[in-house]
């Protein structure tokens, strides 16, 4: 038979290794209890997929997107228009001198062109209307503004806020521009042309012409016209009187009726 060794009594202060401790559970066996299942990993974080979205998403309102920056070399400004030199150069020494003016802001000038296209058939031809504010935007360069009608009339058959044409202002560069097309290129293009009335001012030093065919301009293609109408010009000066202003419009090269129109010398 095996001799079996007793167990050795455990001395007092002294722990068995084979007991649990005080206040904790025995751990399971891995046998006995399956384990656990492991937690799930987060998610992966899409940062390309709000990269791309970031890229097309518009900025957040108040701040202003950054422009974009320009490639190549930065293009140069457009020159001055050569009647505006010339109105600088020639035409406001001469007038000073011929009324006597000292204070340089007295001394006539040039405040805008309005050109203005009525179109009585407006509301039933809404095409017509079309074309004639195409052909305006191509003759000025500026894109035209619908004009609509004030107050009703009935026997025209009218109603407030129908529209009856279109208009153009035109300041600065553009002002000048259009004046020396007009005075060297258009005018010369008008039927049985003899020079412009005298009389056309409205005692304030503004001048209106009247065009019956908008054919006169080069920016006009006659294919591509629907119908012929004409159009108003004024040009609103600073002169204040009627002579002063003549004076104005002579010197920058207006052929009046009668005189032998001022060459414009760039």
């Amino acid at each position: 038979m095996a001799d079996t060794k007793e167990k050795e009594p455990t001395q007092a202060g002294q722990a068995d290794p084979g007991a649990t401790p005080q206040g904790q559970e025995p751990q399971a066996q891995a046998a006995d209890v399956a384990p656990a299942e492991a937690p799930a990993a987060p998610k992966p974080k899409q940062k390309e997929k709000q990269k791309d979205k970031q890229k097309g998403r518009k900025p957040a309102e108040g701040k202003p997107a950054a422009p974009a920056e320009p490639e190549g070399p930065p293009p140069e400004p457009a020159p001055p228009p050569r009647l505006h030199e010339f109105y600088e150069q020639r035409v406001r020494p001469k007038l000073a001198q011929q009324f006597g003016l000292t204070n340089p802001h007295e001394i006539p000038k040039l405040v805008k062109i309005v050109l203005n296209v009525g179109m009585g058939d407006a509301s039933k031809n809404p095409k017509a209307l079309e074309a004639a504010v195409a052909e305006l935007g191509a003759i000025t360069g500026q894109q035209p503004v619908v004009t609509r009608a004030k107050k009703a009339i009935a026997n025209f058959n009218l109603r407030e806020g129908m529209p009856v044409g279109c208009s153009v202002t035109l300041r600065a560069a553009r002002m000048f521009e259009f004046l020396d097309r007009f005075i060297s290129i258009a005018l010369p293009r008008m039927r049985d042309f003899r020079g412009l009335p005298t009389d056309s001012f409205d005692g304030r030093g503004n001048y209106t012409i009247g065009i019956k065919e908008q054919m006169i301009f080069p920016e006009i293609d006659y294919d591509k016209v629907e119908k012929i109408h004409g159009m108003d010009i004024t040009l609103v000066t600073s002169a204040g009187r009627d002579d002063t202003a003549l004076a104005l419009l002579r010197e920058l090269g207006m052929p009046f009726r009668g005189e032998a129109p001022v060459a414009v010398v760039a």
